[in-house]
């Protein structure tokens, strides 16, 4: 995918409007240590994945505006988006099989590659601190029955802790938001229900 660096809110809306499959945007401030870390590893993403569909990295420091459209509040952030809807956010810095796993390993996003569609999920988004075992629990067992998330670093995005208390009315982690539906904790029946996922044998 071509990598292209948005130089106003104009030119990224012509480079959305001309496609048809998916588009990936990053967005991205110098002045922020985990973008200067996360960047690189998003440049890599794309470069991989040139035949998947088109990226995008918008610097907030210097492109103004563009990041409120799109309900980003914390860099870095990449959002996948498909006709103008978001489909997948990921805040917080992140591994180039990160951004693989959680924005191409996922039934919302047709690529160019795969030209068909994988089993269509709910949009999935964890909440995570930094020294939590249950959060990380909960990825692993996401992952294991393959569901793409992304996930939300409250330790490293405080407005996110905050955020979040206001819409559950609880501070602690893990909480994962299953397209609407909130599960506080490692809940593994809520989390298949809500998933429409049968329960793994034996266990």
């Amino acid at each position: 995918m071509a990598l292209v660096n948005v130089k106003n809110p104009e030119m990224l809306k012509q480079g959305l409007d001309k496609l048809k499959g998916a588009a990936f945007v990053g967005f991205f401030g110098d002045f922020s240590d985990a973008s200067q870390k996360a960047l690189p590893e998003f440049e890599a993403f794309c470069k991989t994945h040139e035949a998947d569909g088109e990226c995008f990295v918008v610097d907030v420091g210097k492109v103004k505006g563009i990041h409120k459209n799109y309900g980003v509040s914390a860099v870095p952030t990449v959002i996948a988006l498909k006709e103008d809807k978001v489909l997948q956010k990921i805040t917080g810095p992140q591994s180039k099989d990160g951004y693989e796993r959680a924005l191409l390993s996922t039934g919302t996003i047709v690529t160019k590659r795969s030209g068909t569609k994988e089993r269509k999920f709910p949009r999935v988004v964890v909440y995570v601190s930094n020294s939590c075992p249950w959060c990380t629990k909960v990825k692993l067992y996401l992952r294991k029955r393959q569901v793409p998330y992304s996930e939300v670093n409250v330790s490293r995005n405080p407005e996110e802790a905050v955020a979040l208390q206001r819409k559950t009315g609880q501070t602690g982690v893990p909480q994962v938001n299953i397209g609407g539906s909130w599960v506080v904790g490692f809940d593994q029946p809520k989390i298949d229900r809500l998933l429409g996922l049968p329960p793994l044998q034996g266990e």
